[in-house]
């Protein structure tokens, strides 16, 4: 019932601004209707701006990129013309950013080649299409999401093949594997690894790609900020307000299920290898459930931090 609500409560922001949002998305060039547009914007805004207040909705639909959500949304329905204007607009700056990354030009192309096919959408569920594109949201720029995305796949790509040098290398020494001992299942609180997976969650794609790429897969600083064209002292920092906004948030957790200060301060020196919790699961997450007032939150803590 309370989810029907914020339904019909962002649907009655969107009311009044559809005109000016269906205007500035240019969804006419595509042949796209008023009404498909709206159901996107009501998906986009019952997802991440249900539990804001009438002001804040109408803040967060204004804050999106409309003609670039309508271009995205356009390509992953199959729409000709919105990918002709997609590829033109992107191809170049895609590669360019596969280069970056992959520091050679047979990869580069490869790995490009690759998020092409995920963003057309050559898998199919149930008879349907799959492309990434229907996942992007708006909610920063396309360019943006497009080398996060990149980065992604670069990250598992290095992460597959990591696995299969590692077994091929040992296998050419002579090594002979044998089914792994049982371990026994280290006891920890699991209001831990609710109070982790929950923080986690509200990651953003690319913050959960930057901790999975540092952390899990040991990148460097450079090589990371390689991926996604920034300086490295530009990921330094952002790791530095990530670990401080996580241990913030898993305090926060823990507390509202009943513990102490003093005792969710020591729940956090369990190792995180301990918990009942797959870490790389959760940073390999695709979206975030985050809600419009808790990214007004930190915004407003990044404009008075060093972004």
């Amino acid at each position: 019932m309370s989810s029907n609500k914020s339904i019909s409560a962002v649907q009655s922001v969107l009311n009044g601004l559809l005109p000016e949002l269906h205007a500035k998305s240019a969804c006419e060039k595509y042949g796209l209707t008023r009404e498909w547009f709206a159901t996107i914007l009501i998906e986009v805004g019952a997802k991440h701006a249900a539990a804001a207040s009438e002001g804040e909705a109408r803040t967060f639909f204004l804050s999106l990129r409309v003609d670039e959500l309508a271009l995205a949304r356009a390509c992953a329905g199959g729409n000709n013309s919105a990918w002709e204007v997609f590829l033109t607009r992107f191809r170049e700056k895609l590669y360019q950013s596969a280069l970056r990354i992959a520091r050679e030009d047979s990869a580069a192309r490869e790995l490009a080649d690759t998020l092409y096919a995920d963003l057309y959408g050559m898998n199919l569920r149930e008879g349907k299409r799959v492309s990434k594109l229907a996942s992007y949201t708006g909610r920063g720029s396309l360019e943006g999401w497009l080398r996060t995305v990149l980065a992604q796949e670069y990250v598992n790509r290095y992460r597959r093949t990591k696995r299969l040098v590692s077994l091929d290398e040992e296998s050419e020494e002579g090594v002979q594997f044998r089914a792994p001992e049982p371990e026994p299942v280290p006891v920890s609180d699991a209001r831990l690894a609710q109070a982790t997976d929950e923080a986690l969650a509200f990651l953003s794609a690319e913050d959960r790609m930057v901790m999975s790429a540092y952390y899990l897969d040991e990148r460097t600083l450079a090589e990371i900020a390689r991926m996604l064209g920034v300086h490295e002292s530009t990921i330094s920092r952002k790791l530095d307000k990530l670990a401080k906004a996580l241990r913030k948030q898993i305090l926060a957790g823990l507390a509202c299920r009943g513990m102490s200060r003093r005792q969710a301060e020591e729940a956090l020196e369990t190792d995180v290898r301990d918990l009942q919790l797959d870490i790389r699961r959760s940073l390999a997450q695709d979206s975030s459930p985050a809600t419009f007032s808790e990214k007004r939150t930190e915004a407003r803590a990044r404009e008075g931090g060093v972004s």
